[in-house]
């Protein structure tokens, strides 16, 4: 569902991401990890076609983003860093406004837009313009939005941030059972305990290069973390991050 093929993005002399390749299938969980810097932002933004690639392409549900980006646009959802909305539109106009542009029906929007109002409990603020939102509120309400034309193809950058905990586990049951569905997801986190307890395979970026990618016990054992040590400590040990622990004895 997801393919990238070489990719890459340079800014003058500095290499943001450099020869990545990477598939997502139908069905799979993939996380995407790394510390401030590594390329994630970068590379999340040439999948979704806000950023032009250096080098490489990038393939979303078999169209071209480069040859064909509105097929392929069309094709996923995403989920930015940042909850962009328009603030001058309350929920529901946002809502409907979203599901006009990728095309879903005038009767499913109907049914769906209170549905999803309803299971995010924003149907008290529908009417309510997004300036007024909260963090957490636009959040939930993009992630709505998303879910509004069903797509197979879902690019999260961050999906937890700013959300309660009860909002928190509603999207991780969510994502789980639109995996078991079918849809490829692919999701950017600093929140490790999210990605152990989620993802099928991880990967893990370190100055725009991916480093390692696999299962957690394919990640384990390709790094020198021990048997039975959690992500946290698997990704310490590949990123060097460990080695911060010595500086502690200055505090």
């Amino acid at each position: 569902m997801i393919r990238l093929e070489g990719l890459g993005k340079t800014f003058g002399a500095y290499a943001a991401v450099s020869d990545l390749n990477l598939e997502v299938k139908p069905g799979e969980i993939f996380g995407f990890l790394g510390p401030n810097g590594a390329g994630k932002t970068t590379t999340v933004k040439m999948m979704t076609g806000l950023l032009r690639p250096t080098a490489g392409r990038v393939l979303v549900g078999g169209r071209d983003m480069a040859l064909d980006p509105i097929a392929a646009k069309r094709a996923m959802g995403l989920v930015p860093d940042e909850p962009f909305v328009y603030p001058k539109l309350t929920g529901a106009e946002y809502l409907r406004f979203v599901g006009e542009l990728y095309g879903v029906p005038l009767d499913d929007m109907r049914k769906r837009v209170p549905d999803l109002l309803e299971m995010f409990e924003l149907t008290p603020w529908a009417g309510e313009l997004l300036e007024s939102y909260s963090h957490g509120m636009r959040q939930k309400l993009v992630i709505a939005g998303i879910l509004l034309h069903e797509p197979k193809i879902l690019v999260l950058d961050e999906p937890m941030v700013g959300l309660d905990p009860k909002s928190g586990r509603l999207v991780k049951d969510i994502f789980i059972r639109l995996a078991e569905r079918g849809t490829a997801i692919f999701m950017c986190t600093h929140v490790l305990e999210i990605a152990e307890k989620l993802c099928d395979r991880i990967g893990i970026m370190i100055g725009g290069k991916m480093i390692a990618c696999g299962s957690l016990e394919e990640l384990r054992a390709s790094s020198s973390a021990r048997d039975g040590q959690d992500l946290e400590s698997i990704f310490l040990s590949l990123t060097g991050g460990a080695e911060y622990s010595t500086l502690l004895k200055y505090l």
